[in-house]
């Protein structure tokens, strides 16, 4: 089974794996600093060259300023070892430059996108009364979203988070 069929909790691959010999942790996507490199390593994919670490670390500092100071080509390599270990980078043979893997970008993509365009605006809008007008004539992606919106209202009463 790929490792990339391993998300549990909204966010987290699942538990520990190797690289070589070296045992990295899981990638818990619900923690900013992960978040903010799976940006990165999707904002920087589309170089033809791939990318280094330091690349990696100057990314993550421009895309979050005061937020993250500190976060250097040392913590990049860590990261990029995480995602080497899931599958979602690859090294450029034998250098030490890295580019994204599709079926990598494809998981990172998703996650992020279900993550801050369909999972926050529906937690938002679980608390807020039914919509007083409907559209005049809605689209398919209307009604889908409608009644991902019912369903999560009625998961979260059951789960008791919502009343």
């Amino acid at each position: 089974m790929s490792n990339l069929l391993l998300w549990r909790n909204a966010g987290e691959v699942a538990g520990t794996t190797q690289i070589g010999q070296t045992r990295v942790g899981g990638i818990d996507l619900n923690k900013l600093r992960m978040r903010s490199v799976a940006e990165a390593v999707l904002a920087l994919s589309p170089s033809p060259a791939g990318f280094t670490a330091s690349e990696l670390a100057q990314k993550v500092r421009a895309m979050n300023g005061p937020a993250e100071p500190e976060y250097g080509p040392r913590r990049a390599a860590y990261d990029i070892k995480k995602l080497r270990a899931k599958g979602m980078v690859g090294k450029i043979g034998k250098s030490r430059r890295y580019e994204a893997v599709p079926a990598g970008l494809r998981a990172l993509t998703a996650v992020l996108v279900l993550r801050d365009k369909v999972i926050r605006p529906l937690l938002a809008a679980s608390n807020q009364p039914e919509p007083a007008a409907k559209p005049a004539h809605p689209t398919p992606i209307d009604q889908h979203y409608e009644s991902l919106r019912a369903g999560m209202r009625d998961l979260f009463k059951e789960l008791g988070i919502a009343a």
